[in-house]
């Protein structure tokens, strides 16, 4: 595989899981677990999820970064729940992990990749 399907599966890998976060997200707090009958306002955490969408179609190299730390906050809340909660709650959770060990493993080959790239890359005079 050369370098630009190496980019191009990063960067599907890193929107289907973002993705699947903001799905789950809703689902979950919404109609699957949900804290209180009826959905809750818990389901607003996928809110900071939608923002990078935007970088990743885009392909901003700037947005694989941030997201690979922003997405650690998810997974601690993964892990908490799925050791704390109750199923189907606990269950859901360990999905959240996955998604979020995926993610992160994404954008940060994606990250690597392009950065890999252009220092192979020679320099061009501005």
């Amino acid at each position: 595989m050369n370098h630009r399907s190496h980019i191009d599966l990063t960067r599907l890998l890193a929107l289907t899981s973002l993705a699947g976060l903001i799905i789950l997200g809703l689902a979950w707090e919404m109609w699957l677990a949900p804290i209180r009958p009826g959905g809750s306002l818990l389901a607003l955490k996928v809110l900071p999820l939608c923002i990078p969408l935007g970088g990743f179609l885009k392909n901003k190299l700037y947005t694989y970064r941030w997201v690979s730390l922003m997405v650690w906050l998810y997974f601690m809340e993964g892990a908490v729940r799925a050791w704390s909660d109750k199923p189907p709650g606990n269950v859901l959770a360990l999905i959240e992990v996955f998604l979020c060990l995926v993610l992160f493993t994404a954008c940060a080959m994606h990250v690597r990749i392009r950065l890999k790239q252009a220092a192979q890359s020679p320099d061009t005079p501005a």
